[in-house]
């Protein structure tokens, strides 16, 4: 065979080869090849031998291009050229995916992660296991997921056509926005379940279109729905900053129901609010107490009413009254304490006359101030002059005669001139002669002393022990001799309430007490004017008295402007009920106590009824060194108290409060704002500075926490920056 015919030879086997390219050749001739002049090729008669070779194995992989957040996709993997169908799974490289990225089991249903991932479309492959070298893969896209939207509610920040519309749901990505009518409008992410926008409405308005867009990848719209529209009678921080003056702390719903009802409307509802009373203290008290020392079951009765009394108004203003009115379980039956009260709450918003009266008769002040017992004086001798004194300096009329402003009167060479004499004191203690403990029906012992105590009764009179002689009382006032102990008694109370002392001394303090320190001679006169005429021709009425002290323009300068001076620190008692009242914490005792609050507000030098002497915690006239400025309540701040308030602020952020428990993780309320740094602040902000944090403070601490990956921690350290901040401890 020429070299040609061998060559051409040659080229038709090879195409044979060619068109039958990954399937198995079924004979070549060996015989063939030798007349080929192939080397190696050697003859041999029968059939001929052939060894098989296999084409390579194949992965592909089908299912959906693109998947939502929360939701599943399907994928199938088809292997060709094995038995063997079996694959690996694998997101971006990685057998069975990772959180970030997304998983993916064995079956390969994929799972994206929480949130969009870094790195977008992911890729989903799936490797044989029988040839691990062959693999298919796919890309996928991460959408994100379709919001929707259970309910809106479009409030009104002040009167006037602002609102603060709030769309609560579920599925609301990042940079999602709100739209009306089709617009969208500047929304704020607050969580994956609510949205907020500032907007503006036309009077009247009933409802409001909503819907909300989530952005790309994979925009998406929600249903439709109407929100409702409330309209409001005060702003924000009207609402807040009046609850931090009138209660025990503004909480998110209390600001919200002022918001709506208003101001003049709120203060109607605390009026005709029933009080909120402690229970008689039991003889086999809870666990908290003996019998020997009831003390701390007082304090656990005194917190509770405090913290969730719905007459928060009441309770406050029963606190300022206890605060000039000072009595103290150093010295008086926790018993008589709670009878004490008890008999505040009940009379805060009655009249001041029946305030002094039943004060008087009590037999805390009795007790704390020797009244009860105190026998008419022998010859030559002179009556307990202890409540005697202390009513007219501390609790009516003060030392010095007063302008209906305030300020002293002065005589001629400029001095101040004084409100009484000490002949005076003598004739107003020989009028509160011969009372003692009632009997326990109530009615009067049979001897005086009666040495058999009855704190739950006011005092009774027994005649023999009074002293019956004329008494030379304020203003020319003289009590004629013969008379019996209740007619010296209302004589002598009568004298007292009349004087024109009475309406600036007091009303001074419990605008000290509710809103600020050192207000000005004006504001004082107004509320003392309102003292002696409620306009309806009565003197002392303590409801038109408390309403104009929160309704006054000087306590409401603050709510439209933020630059507005006065306030007043607030005291160890209020900064621990204001805190744990706008954190929400609750109270976790197996007995109910609550006693414990009062030893986190001993180390800011104040327990409830606990008062060091009958000047209160701090005196009313207290001026802060090197200055001129009256502020009574910085009486007991010191190096150390500032030092507790920062430990104490660190165990309630952490959640070491005895018998309460607070929930400041990453799963709360707040933990759930805490994604967007400021969102956390500003929610902060509303509840504990009146929606009125200054801006650069704002700033700095949404900086800080912005650092802090742990959610649970930055509302921690976020919280613990406002409460300790000077701008708060000051109640402005």
């Amino acid at each position: 065979m020429s070299p040609r015919d061998r060559e051409g030879k040659m080229r038709s086997f090879v195409e044979v080869a060619l068109t039958n390219k990954g399937v198995w050749v079924a004979r070549l001739s060996m015989c063939g090849l030798a007349s080929l002049g192939l080397a190696g090729c050697s003859g041999s008669s029968g059939s001929s031998s052939s060894t098989p070779t296999s084409s390579a194995v194949t992965v592909s992989v089908s299912g959906a291009s693109s998947v939502r957040l929360g939701s599943t996709v399907q994928f199938v993997a088809t292997v060709t050229n094995t038995t063997n169908s079996a694959v690996t799974w694998k997101v971006n490289g990685v057998a069975g995916g990772a959180a970030a990225t997304g998983t993916i089991s064995t079956a390969g249903v994929y799972t994206p992660p929480l949130s969009l991932p870094g790195t977008n479309p992911v890729t989903i492959s799936a490797a044989s296991v029988a040839s691990p070298t062959a693999s298919g893969s796919v890309s996928e896209a991460i959408w994100n997921p379709v919001p929707s939207v259970t309910a809106g509610t479009a409030t009104q920040t002040s009167p006037g056509t602002s609102y603060l519309l709030d769309v609560v749901g579920a599925n609301f990505a990042s940079g999602a926005t709100i739209q009306i009518n089709g617009a969208a409008v500047m929304t704020t992410y607050v969580s994956p379940t609510e949205l907020q926008a500032g907007i503006t409405l036309t009077a009247g308005a009933a409802t409001v279109p909503v819907t909300v867009v989530n952005p790309d990848p994979g925009s998406s719209s929600s249903a439709t729905v109407q929100a409702s529209v409330t309209s409001v009678a005060a702003s924000l921080t009207a609402a807040a900053r009046l609850l931090d003056q009138a209660t025990f702390g503004p909480t998110l719903a209390d600001i919200q129901h002022v918001q709506t009802v208003g101001i003049g409307a709120y203060l109607t509802e605390q009026f005709n609010t029933a009080p909120t009373l402690l229970p008689a203290l039991s003889l086999a008290p809870k666990a908290i107490c003996t019998a020997t020392n009831l003390t701390p079951c007082e304090q656990s009765e005194w917190w509770q009413a405090a913290l969730t009394g719905p007459d928060q108004l009441r309770q406050r203003v029963a606190l300022a009254l206890a605060e000039i009115f000072v009595v103290s379980t150093n010295s008086v039956n926790a018993q008589s304490v709670v009878t004490y009260q008890n008999m505040l709450a009940t009379d805060a918003f009655s009249n001041f006359a029946t305030i002094m009266k039943d004060v008087t008769v009590s037999t805390a002040m009795g007790g704390y101030l020797n009244m009860l017992q105190s026998n008419k004086p022998g010859n030559g001798q002179i009556a307990n002059e202890n409540f005697a004194r202390e009513e007219m300096q501390l609790f009516s009329v003060g030392l010095n005669l007063l302008n209906q402003d305030g300020t002293p009167q002065l005589d001629s060479t400029g001095n101040p001139i004084p409100t009484y004499t000490e002949a005076q004191v003598q004739a107003f203690a020989r009028a509160y002669t011969g009372w003692t403990y009632a009997t326990a029906a109530g009615g009067v012992p049979t001897k005086f002393p009666n040495n058999t105590a009855n704190y739950a009764l006011p005092m009774v009179a027994v005649e023999s022990a009074h002293d019956t002689t004329a008494k030379m009382l304020l203003n020319g006032t003289v009590l004629s001799a013969g008379g019996t102990s209740q007619q010296d008694l209302t004589g002598a109370l009568a004298n007292l309430f009349s004087h024109p002392n009475v309406g600036p001394f007091v009303c001074r303090q419990l605008i000290q007490h509710l809103v600020a320190s050192n207000p000005s001679g004006a504001y004082v006169s107004r509320v003392a004017a309102v003292f002696a005429n409620n306009g309806n021709g009565v003197r002392g009425d303590m409801q038109a008295v408390i309403k104009a002290i929160l309704t006054d323009s000087e306590a409401r300068a603050g709510d439209t402007n933020e630059g507005a001076e006065g306030g007043h620190l607030r005291e160890g008692i209020l900064y621990v009920a204001n805190v744990i009242r706008g954190l929400g914490f609750v109270n976790s005792s197996s007995v109910g106590d609550y006693s414990a609050l009062g030893n986190y507000s001993a180390t800011l030098n104040e327990r409830p009824y606990a008062a060091g002497s009958v000047f209160n915690f701090f005196p009313p006239d207290y001026v802060i060194p090197d200055s001129t400025i009256n502020a009574p309540e910085f009486g007991q701040e010191n190096t150390a108290t500032g030092m507790l308030r920062l430990t104490l602020a660190d165990n309630v952020v952490y959640n070491r409060i005895s018998g309460f428990t607070g929930n400041l993780s990453a799963t709360s309320g707040l933990g759930l704002t805490a994604a967007n740094p400021a969102n956390l602040v500003d929610s902060l902000g509303i509840v504990f500075m009146h929606g009125q944090m200054p801006a650069t403070m704002r700033t700095a601490i949404i900086n800080h926490i912005a650092g802090l990956t742990d959610m649970g921690q930055r509302v921690r350290v976020a919280t613990y920056l406002i409460i300790t901040s000077p701008q708060y401890k000051v109640l402005h």
